[in-house]
């Protein structure tokens, strides 16, 4: 066993480790785990862009807060919505002396989109949608000049090292699955999302809920993950069986695309008067009914009016993918349906990122500082991460560092090389099943029963390799979901009960 002092440790190197770590003053040695490499996170597969007003006007702050509020059914903390609009456009500023590069026009303006849930184009894009891979390679770079910050690829957090509700690190597998410890002063979960859960996700197979599973474990409060967001269009591909589903980004009908059903029929109207654009949660109830009452596993969005010019040129990503394909943007309908996107809830952090437990902070798609509510608008998830990232690196730089020390008393087991691949299949044809758009509490009750044999069998069995602290992870995640589910009753948001 290694251990290693330093001052911050932040697990998990997407958008919302990689802005945190470039905001803590850099006095401060920062080192951060990353499962696999800083080139592959979900951030970087963001197409849409990011929401934000770039000029402090108080009537357009005033309906970016309002169009937040009103997706997240009023669930969110007004207080935590107030600090993402209002401290947008400083960090969305300071994302561009990092070197991001938004699209402009020829003008040298910043060209805005809109997607659903937003009354106006607020939302600025780079690479015209590979916001996320853009932003990505900029933040690397930038951290790679750092000389205050370390890297620590093919590296896995699977506990918090805790005691009386004080955090002191993390331990860690390295690539051989042999145990590293990072004692640190203060803690940072951005691990992102728990989409492998499901046996369709547009999620990195890097999401396996690590952070939430590492903070139940350690007895962190965790809130509100009944309300899981389905995306409405990933690409419906019937011969794929990889879990990650290409996304087709709501930016897509933002510019004008329809969706229609089986039978060529636009339907939206039925559902919304905000038709195509209405909030995620209702567009992937309204495509779940539609699929329903036509007998189909999918629906269509149709591109066929708008200038197949322009939008090989606007959604470069989506059109080159598609012609792979055999499928052309303005020509072609392209077969779409919804599938797991983004947790909502997640580990319970203030208004500075901070849980319940010191010195820890969670920030990202991990946490749930009470932004998103009980649905997250779309491209508001970029900007929580900058946000709340900067919150928690300005809320570190104001401490007073005491050095720390404290010997983890954490468990060894026996490393076994199991891959718990067929736990894993089983686990997301449970949860696509029964703990899906829409939900019952019959199908969550049997999802819940077939979970504890699930648990029951990895506790029995512990096993000192990542494969293991995934499928723990993953299995106890998608317990606190079923859980919550069954808890709340009535359907609101991106939570749908029938009964």
């Amino acid at each position: 066993m290694k251990q290693i002092a330093t001052d911050i440790v932040i697990v998990g190197a997407g958008l919302a480790g990689l802005y945190t770590a470039l905001n803590i003053d850099p006095k401060y040695r920062v080192d951060i785990v990353v499962k696999e490499s800083i080139t592959n996170a979900n951030s970087s597969l963001a197409q849409g862009g990011i929401a934000g007003e770039l000029d402090f006007i108080q009537e357009n702050l005033d309906e970016h807060i309002e169009d937040t509020l009103k997706a997240g059914s009023y669930l969110n903390n007004k207080d935590a919505v107030t600090v993402l609009v209002t401290e947008a456009s400083a960090n969305i500023k300071r994302l561009m002396s990092y070197k991001v590069a938004f699209d402009r026009d020829s003008d040298g303006n910043i060209l805005l989109t809109k997607e659903g849930g937003h009354s106006s184009r607020r939302i600025l894009h780079s690479g015209g949608d590979a916001t996320g891979k853009d932003i990505m390679e900029a933040l690397k770079t930038e951290c790679l000049t750092r000389k205050n910050l370390f890297f620590h690829e093919g590296t896995m957090a699977i506990e918090l090292i805790h005691d009386k509700k004080t955090c002191y690190g993390v331990s860690c597998l390295d690539e051989s699955d042999e145990t590293l410890h990072f004692l640190a002063q203060d803690t940072v979960l951005a691990t992102g999302g728990i989409g492998n859960i499901y046996g369709s996700t547009t999620n990195s197979t890097v999401a396996t809920a690590d952070a939430i599973g590492m903070a139940y474990r350690a007895g962190v409060n965790i809130e509100k993950m009944e309300f899981i967001q389905f995306h409405p269009t990933a690409f419906h591909n019937e011969i794929s069986l990889h879990r990650q589903k290409f996304l087709i980004s709501e930016a897509v009908r933002g510019e004008g695309a329809y969706l229609v059903n089986s039978e060529g029929d636009r339907f939206m109207h039925k559902y919304s008067p905000l038709l195509e654009l209405a909030p995620r949660d209702t567009v992937s109830q309204a495509i779940y009914r539609e699929m329903y009452d036509t007998w189909t596993d999918h629906v269509y969005l149709d591109t066929r009016h708008l200038d197949q010019e322009y939008l090989k040129n606007r959604f470069p990503t989506i059109y080159n993918h598609l012609r792979a394909e055999g499928i052309t943007m303005g020509k072609d309908l392209i077969s779409v349906s919804p599938v797991q996107h983004f947790n909502v809830g997640g580990i319970t952090a203030d208004l500075f990122g901070k849980t319940n437990m010191e010195n820890l902070y969670a920030n990202g798609e991990c946490a749930s500082n009470g932004v998103h509510g009980a649905n997250r608008l779309a491209s508001n998830s970029l900007l929580e991460c900058i946000v709340f990232g900067n919150r928690i690196a300005q809320d570190i730089n104001n401490q007073i560092f005491e050095k720390k020390i404290y010997e983890s008393n954490i468990k060894q087991y026996n490393s076994y090389k199991y891959n718990y691949k067929p736990m894993k299949k089983k686990l997301g044809m449970l949860m696509d099943e029964y703990v899906g758009i829409v939900r019952s509490e019959e199908g969550l009750l049997f999802a819940k029963n077939e979970l504890i044999k699930m648990l029951s069998n990895l506790k029995k069995y512990p096993n000192n390799s990542k494969h293991y602290y995934e499928a723990l992870n993953m299995v106890q995640t998608a317990t606190l979901i079923v859980e919550s589910a069954l808890a709340r009753k009535e359907s609101i948001g991106c939570h749908y009960r029938i009964n």
